[in-house]
């Protein structure tokens, strides 16, 4: 029988994204030795972190805020951009109206009252910050001017935050084991003791006087979404990382955790049709220009109901509820220009036609009269007093129409004409554990179990329905700093009763 191989250390981080990596930075600097376990192998290491473009929401009170985060803008930069401000009481009140007022105010206080501290951690720990120009602000009479509450990405975006985070982690000691999948938790009546994981498909064991689980949500796994989610969720196209398959959530609730928050949602975005699963560039966000046609040749959502970082996280939704689970994004020359950088990839599935009528020819799937019918009733509601601004929910509407849009409304009139095909891609889940203010995961008695800490998409409780964009990696990085301190302080107090013994 082959031996089990065994380590010891202190604090065990299971995953290895960004709330993992802050976490075992956290607790490394408070003292603790820790090793991390990440399930794959090292060139996709990183979870769903790797696959955002870095966007993070923080709360900020104006530009000398900024000069501490992004040390590097210019007077220059501040001179041609309106970066506004952002306060905690308006990311609180964003967290709650995104989340029809469900999200745990506990929590969602805690977010969005260390933000802007953790911002300044992050940046301690050389993690770099640049402002978003061209996804989140457009230049308008010479100035650029910020909206939705979001203004800064993380330098190289996502592998660029992942890359940043593991140089820091190994500056300062931590372990990485890569294919390394924890599947159980050693644990007793006295509390969580370690993880045995298969380690390049040999099993191991690590003994720890604490544990950190910060291994993603489900999004991957097409059982468990079709399990929670309801219909059609194992038909709806897997974003980000392909290991995010839940285990580190059922690990937990087989020893006694208590599921929290809304397992029936996720976060859904719209993005191209036939793009492969987890590759990047999948997303199509600029649909506030344009319209929304389903298969019938129907617009079915408000397109300009808020800015887009307030509702794409919704929107899979209702695309994968249409005819065939897809849709497609209509835009004229009037806006062609401030379409985002996805749209200009090699791999998008797009057409064009100089008249609508060729148009509806190429719209494949799709009802060609409806179409046209669609389009024309459209622009003859559009409210043409208004002036459109991209910066700003403008108010230029549609009037009459059963579907209304409420904001960047134009006339689908001056051609050429686009049309990009999208579908439904989920990113992450928003079901998960129960932790409290200490980040301690909770058992079915609301009692914290003994050694066990959680972070990132694999608690539940703050996300309901829809998400503010850059929350996520904004609550990876508060709760991870959060478990990590509190994970260092537990074993501690371990160590103190051992040496009494």
């Amino acid at each position: 029988m082959t031996e089990i191989r065994k380590y010891e250390t202190d604090i065990v981080v299971v995953g290895a994204g960004n709330a993992a990596i802050c976490a075992a930075i956290s607790a490394r600097e408070n003292g603790a030795s820790v090793m991390v376990l990440e399930k794959a192998p090292e060139a996709e290491k990183g979870g769903n972190s790797t696959y955002t473009h870095g966007s993070i929401r923080f709360a900020y009170d104006g530009n000398e805020d900024l000069k501490q985060i992004m040390p590097d803008l210019t007077a220059e930069d501040f001179a041609i951009t309106d970066f506004g401000s952002y306060t905690e009481e308006e990311f609180f009140h964003d967290m709650c109206r995104m989340t029809e007022y469900r999200t745990d105010p506990e929590l969602a206080s805690l977010l969005t009252g260390n933000s802007f501290e953790t911002m300044k951690w992050l940046v301690s720990h050389k993690v770099r910050f640049l402002p978003i120009y061209g996804r989140q602000a457009f230049k308008v009479d010479g100035k650029f001017k910020f909206w939705g509450g979001m203004i800064a990405e993380s330098a190289g975006g996502g592998p660029g935050l992942v890359g940043a985070l593991h140089e820091e982690a190994a500056r300062l000691g931590v372990q990485v084991l890569f294919d390394a999948m924890a599947t159980e938790l050693i644990h007793d009546d006295d509390g969580v003791h370690g993880v045995i994981f298969k380690h390049k498909g040999r099993t191991t064991e690590v003994r720890a006087k604490a544990v950190i689980l910060a291994s993603g949500g489900f999004h991957a796994n097409p059982e468990m979404r079709t399990r929670y989610l309801g219909p059609k969720w194992d038909l709806a196209h897997a974003r980000g990382s392909r290991y995010n398959t839940g285990e580190g959530i059922q690990m937990a609730l087989n020893i006694g955790a208590i599921a929290c928050g809304n397992w029936s949602g996720c976060h859904a975005v719209g993005g191209d049709r036939y793009l492969p699963e987890f590759t990047e560039g999948f997303q199509k966000l600029s649909y506030p220009f344009g319209i929304m046609v389903n298969a019938e040749g129907k617009r079915f959502v408000d397109e300009g109901a808020d800015f887009r970082n307030y509702t794409y996280a919704k929107y899979g939704k209702l695309i994968l509820e249409q005819p065939g689970q897809f849709a497609w994004q209509i835009f004229d020359q009037k806006v062609s220009g401030l379409l985002r950088e996805e749209y200009r990839g090699k791999q998008v599935t797009r057409v064009k036609a100089n008249t609508l009528d060729e148009l509806a020819e190429k719209l494949e799937g799709v009802d060609k009269e409806e179409f046209l019918r669609t389009v024309k009733e459209y622009n003859e509601a559009v409210t043409k007093n208004i002036t459109f601004n991209p910066n700003e929910k403008d108010g230029r509407c549609t009037e009459g129409l059963a579907v209304k849009k409420s904001n960047w409304a134009n006339t689908l009139d001056e051609g050429p004409f686009e049309a990009y095909a999208v579908t439904c891609g989920i990113t992450f889940t928003f079901g998960g554990l129960k932790t409290n203010a200490n980040a301690e995961v909770q058992d079915v008695l609301y009692q914290s179990i003994p050694g066990l800490y959680a972070a990132g998409e694999l608690v539940g409780g703050l996300f309901y329905f829809n998400y503010p964009g850059g929350a996520g990696l904004m609550a990876g990085a508060v709760f991870g700093k959060i478990a990590g301190e509190n994970a260092s302080r537990y074993i501690h107090q371990v160590k103190e009763k051992e040496e009494m013994v």
